[in-house]
C-alpha cells in the first residue's frame, strides 16, 4: 500500500521491539514498535535502515489499514533517540547493537567514561585504551563497528532532510560504502553520472539543500550534460544550442548568457563538441563528445566502404532458380528475384518491406546462394529476440550484433574493429531499424572493406531506442540503394493483421470487429470504451478471462499488452500492478525500488548484461525465490538465469510493456490500449509498430479519436541527427 500524501503526519515513539522483515537491497523494513508504558506493539513499515532492536526511535508517519494484515503505520522520515543517562547508555550498549561490546565490555566503558561514553565512541576513540580489556586493534574495530552503524543511518536522515526518497539510500550505500555521505556532500551532482537510477532531480535537490547557488558554475555544467542526456534518450544525436539555453532558463532559472559560457567551457574541456550546420547557419549544434564521435566516424567509415570497388559474382537469374532456390524449396516473387540479381553489384544494401512482404524468405535466399558460393556469411539482429527468432526463420546461427562483435562489458569494448575486422564475406543484419547511431558505428568498423553488408528492416517501425535514426537517415541520403518489398503474398493477405498494417500504413482506417460480435473467430478486434478505468478493468477482463477462454491463448506466456505509456491509468506501471495481483494473486516476496516481485510473475531485463548473456527486452518468469540465498532465478526462453536481491534492479514486471520495448518481437496475442491522453506519442508508426507485433491476435482497446489521431500523425518527431547531411558528399554516382 502507498501512503496517501493529503493524510497529516503523525509521530510515534517508543522501542524498536523486533525486526520481523528487511530488505538489504531496499531497506524496506516491517518492524514492531513499543509505546508508552503499554504491552501493544505497533507494526511499523516502510524504508528504513540502521537501527537495531532496543533502539528508542520517534516515527513521522500516517496510520493505514492493511486489507490481510490490519492497522499500522507507514514510515515517511524517523530519528534514533539516543539515551543520556549513564543507565540508558549502559542499556543501549549491553544490547550488543555495537559489534565487538559485550554486556562486561560495556559496563566497564560506562563506568570509565560515563554519560560520555558514545561521543568517546564516536569522536575520541583512542581514548577507549584507557578501558580494561580494550588494545588499539579492538578501539578501532569498535570505532569502525560504530560508523558503520549509524553510516546508514545518517545517510537516510540526510536525504529526508534533503527531500529525497530515503530507498536511495541502499543504492547509494552499494556504489559508495560506508563513505557515501560524505562523498554526496562533496560532490552530489555526481549522482547523476554515477547512479542511473536517481537521476539529475534527486542530485540537484540534494545540491541546493546544501547551500549552492542556482547559477554556481558546477551546477550549470550538471544542468547541461542533464539535458544533453536527456536529449540522447529521447532519441537526438545532438541539441541546438538555442534549445538548450531556453530550457537550462525554464527548468533550471539560468540565464542564457551563463548557459552559454558554461557550454563554451564544457567545449574547450572536451565534454561537448559544437558544431554549426551547413544549410542553417546561425543554428550551433551541440554534441556530447562520445556522440560526436560516433556519428562522424560512421559516416567517415561508410563513405569509406562503398569507396571500395565490388568485383561482380557473375550470378543470374537462372543460376539462382536452378542451384539454390529448388535445394530450398522456395519460389520466389518477382519481386524478390530482382532484388536477388542486383544486390550483389553493390557494397551494401537496404531491403526495407512491410509485414507479409517475404524479407525473412529473401534472407534465407541470399543466405543459400553467399553458401552456394562458397563465401562466410554472418547473421545477426540488434536485440537477443531478434536474433534468436532470425536463427528459427532461417535455420541458420545468428548472434545479437554485440556478440558478433565480441563485446566485453568489463571494459566496455568491442573485441572486433577495424585492427581485427570480422571473418565474413558479407553481413545480414534483421531489424535494422533497431540499430543507433553508436552500435552501427562499431559494426561498420568491425566489416572488412571488402566484404558486403545487408541491411534488412521495416523503415516504417519505431526508430531504435537509442539515439539516431540511422537506417532512415542512410535511405534518404541516397548512399545506399534501397530495395523495397511491396508484395503482399497471398498466406499474408489472409490475414486481418497484415491487412489492417497496412491499412495503417496508408492512414486507413484499419477494418474493426468488436470482440463481442456474434461471428467467426478474427483476429483483430476493436473494443470502444472513453474511460480510462473501464479501460484498465477490461484489459484485466481480457488478460484473465476472455482471452484465454475464447482463443486459448495462455495468459502470462502468450498474451501480451503493449501501451504507449509507462504513466496513467493504462500505462506500463499502473497496468503491471493490476495484472500482476489479478493473474498472480500468491504473496509479495521481494519489494524492490520499483516493483513488488513473486513466485510466477512474468518480468523483463532491463538492460544489457553480458556476464549473464541477458539483453534489454528478454522476458522470462520467476521460477524460484531463495530468501536465505537473497536470490532469485528467471526462466529466459528455457535459461535459468540467477539474480542477487541487490540486481532486481535490472528487472520490471512484464504483463505490460511499451511499444519500443516490443520491438523485434512477436507474440501469439497483442491488447493495445489508445487514450487520447497518450496525445504526445500517437503516432502512425507507433500503431504500425504495436500491430505488427501481433502473430495470432490483435485487440485494441479505447477511444476512436485517438486512433484516428494517431493514424493521421504520419509525421513522428524527428530525431536531430546529421548522418544524413554528412553523407550527402557522396553519391552513388560518385563510385
Amino acid at each position: 500500500m502507498k501512503m496517501n500524501p493529503s493524510l497529516p503526519l503523525t509521530a510515534l515513539e517508543g522501542k524498536l521491539e523486533q525486526i520481523t522483515y528487511f530488505n538489504k537491497e531496499t531497506l524496506y523494513t516491517i518492524a514492531k514498535l513499543k509505546t508508552g508504558n503499554t504491552d501493544n506493539l505497533v507494526t511499523v513499515v516502510g524504508f528504513m535502515g540502521g537501527v537495531s532492536p532496543g533502539e528508542a526511535l520517534r516515527i513521522k508517519g500516517t496510520w493505514e489499514t492493511h486489507p490481510k494484515y490490519g492497522q499500522q503505520f507507514r514510515i515517511k522520515s524517523y530519528d534514533v533517540t539516543l539515551p543520556a543517562s549513564v543507565e540508558g547508555i549502559g542499556s543501549y550498549l549491553q544490547s550488543g547493537i555495537i559489534k565487538g561490546i559485550g554486556p562486561m565490555m560495556a559496563s566497564r566503558m560506562v563506568k570509565r567514561f560515563g554519560a560520555d561514553t558514545l561521543n568517546v565512541i564516536e569522536n575520541c576513540p583512542e581514548k577507549l585504551l584507557e578501558v580494561e580489556g580494550i588494545g588499539k586493534t579492538k578501539a578501532t574495530s569498535i570505532s569502525n563497528a560504530w560508523k558503520n552503524h549509524h553510516a546508514i543511518r545518517s545517510l537516510m536522515q540526510f536525504l529526508q532532510e534533503a527531500g529525497v526518497k530515503t530507498s536511495y539510500s541502499s543504492i547509494l550505500l552499494k556504489e559508495y560504502g560506508m563513505d557515501a555521505l560524505k562523498i554526496i556532500q562533496s560532490n552530489p551532482y555526481c549522482l547523476a553520472n554515477d547512479i542511473p537510477g536517481i537521476g539529475f532531480y534527486a542530485a540537484d535537490t540534494i545540491a541546493l539543500s546544501l547551500g549552492k547557488l542556482e547559477n554556481e558554475p558546477e551546477r550549470v555544467r550538471a544542468c547541461i550534460i542533464h539535458l544533453m542526456q536527456q536529449s540522447t534518450n529521447d532519441g537526438h544525436v545532438f541539441a541546438y544550442m538555442d534549445q538548450l539555453t531556453a530550457r537550462c532558463k525554464n527548468l533550471f532559472q539560468i540565464d542564457s548568457e551563463t548557459t552559454e559560457e558554461a557550454i563554451e567551457d564544457l567545449s574547450a574541456s572536451g565534454d561537448l563538441i559544437i558544431e554549426n550546420k551547413a544549410e542553417l547557419p546561425d543554428k550551433k549544434a551541440v554534441y556530447l563528445k562520445t556522440l560526436h564521435h560516433a556519428e562522424a566516424g560512421l559516416a567517415n567509415r561508410l563513405k569509406a566502404f562503398l569507396s571500395v570497388p565490388v568485383v561482380p559474382q557473375g550470378i543470374d537469374s537462372e543460376q539462382i532458380s536452378n542451384e539454390v532456390l529448388k535445394k530450398l524449396a522456395i519460389k520466389l516473387s518477382q519481386e524478390q528475384l530482382n532484388v536477388l540479381e542486383k544486390l550483389f553489384f553493390y557494397r551494401a544494401v537496404i531491403i526495407t518491406g512491410g509485414p507479409g512482404t517475404g524479407k525473412t524468405t529473401l534472407i534465407r535466399s541470399i543466405n543459400a546462394v553467399f553458401e552456394a558460393l562458397g563465401k562466410q556469411i554472418s547473421l545477426a539482429a540488434p536485440t537477443g529476440r531478434a536474433a534468436r527468432r532470425l536463427a528459427e526463420l532461417t535455420h541458420r546461427d545468428a548472434k545479437t550484433i554485440h556478440r558478433l562483435l565480441g563485446y566485453n562489458f568489463k571494459d566496455n569494448l568491442f573485441d572486433k574493429n577495424q585492427d581485427n575486422p570480422l571473418d565474413a564475406d558479407a553481413v545480414i543484419i534483421d531489424e535494422a531499424s533497431m540499430v543507433d547511431t553508436y552500435l552501427m558505428f562499431h559494426l561498420l568498423n568491425a566489416i572488412p572493406m571488402t566484404s558486403m553488408l545487408i541491411m534488412v528492416g521495416d523503415v516504417f517501425q519505431l526508430p531504435s531506442v537509442g539515439p539516431g535514426n540511422v537506417l532512415d537517415d542512410m535511405i534518404k541520403s541516397g548512399v545506399i540503394p534501397v530495395f523495397y518489398l511491396k508484395k503482399i503474398f497471398r498466406q499474408a493477405r489472409e490475414s486481418s493483421i497484415v491487412l489492417n498494417a497496412h491499412r495503417v500504413l496508408k492512414g486507413e482506417f484499419p477494418l474493426l470487429k468488436h470482440i463481442n460480435e456474434p461471428t467467426d473467430l478474427s483476429e483483430f478486434y476493436f473494443i470502444e470504451q472513453n474511460n480510462p478505468e473501464k479501460v484498465l478493468s477490461t484489459i484485466v477482463e481480457l488478460c484473465t478471462r476472455a482471452v484465454p477462454e475464447r482463443f486459448g491463448f495462455n495468459p502470462v506466456n502468450e498474451i501480451q499488452v503493449l501501451t504507449p505509456m509507462h504513466k496513467g491509468v493504462v500505462g506500463t506501471i499502473n497496468l503491471n500492478q493490476m495484472l500482476q495481483k489479478a493473474l498472480n494473486p500468491t504473496p509479495v516476496i521481494i519489494n524492490a525500488i520499483n516493483n513488488s516481485f513473486k513466485l510466477g510473475d512474468k518480468v523483463m531485463h532491463l538492460k544489457n548484461n553480458y556476464q549473464k548473456e541477458v539483453f534489454n527486452g528478454d522476458i522470462g518468469t520467476i521460477i524460484s525465490i531463495d530468501g536465505k540465498k537473497e536470490e532469485l532465478s528467471v526462466d529466459f526462453y528455457g535459461r535459468t538465469v540467477s539474480y542477487d536481491f541487490t540486481e532486481t534492479g535490472e528487472l520490471s514486471l512484464a504483463y505490460a510493456i511499451s511499444v519500443h520495448k516490443s520491438q523485434g518481437s512477436e507474440y501469439p496475442a497483442v491488447i493495445i490500449p489508445l487514450m487520447t491522453h497518450h496525445y504526445a506519442l500517437l503516432q502512425r508508426n507507433l500503431l504500425y509498430t504495436a500491430i505488427t507485433r501481433g502473430e495470432k491476435l490483435v485487440i485494441v482497446i479505447g477511444m476512436k479519436k485517438a486512433l484516428d489521431i494517431a493514424l493521421k500523425n504520419d509525421k513522428p518527431r524527428r530525431r536531430l541527427s546529421m548522418l544524413a547531411d554528412r553523407l550527402s558528399t557522396y553519391r552513388l554516382s560518385d563510385k
